[in-house]
């Protein structure tokens, strides 16, 4: 069993900051990478950043490419994603997701564990 919790989400002004943080627990030994994916009404699933659990090696989507950043804390089973310069077009749900195996880690539909999600939404 695996559990992902989500936290840090909320209301900011446009150019405002963030930091999500996702927990996790359980059967942690089994992860290769982690990521967070949004998912807006009307857009679907949408990969936004993901950080390989050994090499710490990251991966972005290009519209949050130079604002966001990710990070991990291994110790604490715990992964971060700093979120600057927001615009109204990042307002969406967040999810923290992670998996086991090799493959395309900016793929979202290859990750096998999902946290809740967190609203961020950010006005104008």
């Amino acid at each position: 069993q695996v559990q992902l919790a989500e936290s840090g989400g909320g209301l900011v002004q446009a150019g405002g900051s963030l930091r999500l943080s996702c927990a996790a627990s359980g059967r942690t030994f089994s992860f290769r990478a982690m990521g967070w994916v949004r998912h807006a009404p009307g857009k679907g699933r949408e990969f936004v950043a993901a950080i390989s659990w050994s090499s710490s090696r990251t991966y972005y989507a290009d519209s949050v490419k130079g604002r966001f950043s990710i990070s991990r804390d291994n110790a604490k089973n715990t992964m971060y994603l700093q979120m600057n310069s927001l615009i109204p077009e990042d307002t969406t749900v967040y999810y923290c997701a992670a998996r086991g195996g090799t493959g395309d880690y900016t793929k979202g539909s290859e990750y096998h564990y999902w946290g809740q999600g967190t609203q961020v939404t950010v006005s104008s």
